[in-house]
């Protein structure tokens, strides 16, 4: 992987997936979001290796500390009664309070939104002054501790987690939510989104002093949710002065793109991102592997490839090859690719399925 990011062609196309999920679910291990993982997870860890799949982002994981400002008061809670589990997040600040709350789902593993926590101009200037006004501190004595437990078996990326937009947009708001702020209350967002992606970048510039080699961003970028013109208006001049700093500090940069990417991915590349990760094509994406790669250039790293619906217990195994062998084929285009799934290998997606992407790698992916 990180000769593809050097810029160099590597002896056949690495091979990385995001399992944790997939992990989680088949072994019935409970993920709770009310806290951040610290320690490496070595079971996860060693199923990476048993299946020879390379390791690059556990979930939940926090390689720096959040402080918010004295006047500001942050608490999680979560709560479990015969009829649900549940987290809270509250904030209060000396302009009111908002909370927000996700649901437990057993039948997708995963916590539902059951209630975003900003509905008004009020709880959206309450948002910004909180989330404005944080500090940050490097813990990356964990991210070696996870980097020594993988050894030679992945790159760790140092996540930064969702712009202002982002948080809006996945924790706060929601989509129809956001979207009516901008078109009735643009100052106030603007106002809000601005002093809060100057505050990430404060995190950024910490991040740049860590030991990692890249660092990623991303809001689950979708071009159905941000397409070019709002994304222009809205994202593209914080994720521009994040990848110039990423660069002045010796890193490469990605961006987490799992939705549609028509549009998307040509913005990225204009903006000077080195990589995007969870490419998802047709037909799931908007694009075919091959016009992913004419939409984003022949420089930008494409990761991905492997749409959830090709993992699943329906489809034929000629389908999922047809899939993997589809994206390999496009290193005779560029080869900035990386082989992984379209975002994460899903629950519920047969094992052999990871076994039989590692040799279709290994025997259609070579240069």
């Amino acid at each position: 992987m990180l000769a593809v990011y050097r810029g160099e062609t590597p002896d056949q196309v690495p091979f990385f997936l995001d399992l944790s999920h997939w992990f989680y679910e088949r072994n019935r291990i409970p993920f709770d979001l009310s806290k951040a993982l610290r320690e490496p997870d070595w079971p996860l860890i060693e199923y990476h290796k048993k299946t020879g799949a390379g390791f690059y982002i556990p979930n939940l994981i926090s390689y720096f500390d959040v402080e918010f400002a004295e006047d500001v008061r942050a608490e999680t809670k979560k709560e479990t009664t015969p009829a649900r589990t549940q987290i809270t997040w509250r904030i209060e600040t000396p302009l009111g309070c908002i909370e927000r709350r996700r649901q437990w789902e057993e039948q997708s593993y995963s916590w539902g939104i059951s209630h975003w926590g900003v509905e008004t101009p009020r709880d959206l200037r309450v948002l910004g002054y909180a989330l404005s006004r944080m500090s940050f501190v490097g813990r990356f004595e964990r991210y070696l501790a996870w980097k020594n437990a993988c050894g030679d078996l992945g790159v760790l990326y140092m996540p930064l987690g969702y712009s202002a937009m982002g948080h809006l947009l996945n924790y706060w708001m929601g989509i129809e939510r956001t979207m009516y702020a901008a078109a009735d209350m643009p100052g106030v967002l603007h106002e809000v989104v601005d002093s809060v992606n100057q505050n990430l970048l404060d995190c950024l510039d910490v991040l740049c002093r860590s030991p990692a080699e890249v660092i990623i961003l991303g809001d689950n970028f979708s071009s159905s949710v941000q397409p070019p013109r709002f994304f222009r208006e809205w994202s593209a001049g914080f994720y521009a002065e994040a990848f110039r700093r990423i660069s002045a500090a010796g890193k490469s940069s990605a961006v987490h793109v799992d939705g549609l990417l028509k549009g998307l991915l040509g913005e990225f590349s204009r903006l000077g991102c080195d990589a995007i990760d969870a490419v998802t094509p047709a037909p799931m994406g908007d694009l075919t592997p091959r016009q992913c790669r004419e939409e984003a250039g022949p420089r930008m790293i494409l990761s991905g490839g492997v749409p959830p619906t090709a993992w699943l217990e329906e489809t034929i195994d000629s389908e999922f090859d047809r899939a993997v062998i589809e994206w390999l084929e496009t290193r005779a285009l560029s080869p900035r690719l990386i082989a992984a799934a379209g975002d994460q290998v899903p629950p519920g997606a047969p094992e052999k399925r990871i076994e039989r992407m590692r040799e279709l790698v290994e025997k259609y992916g070579a240069y």
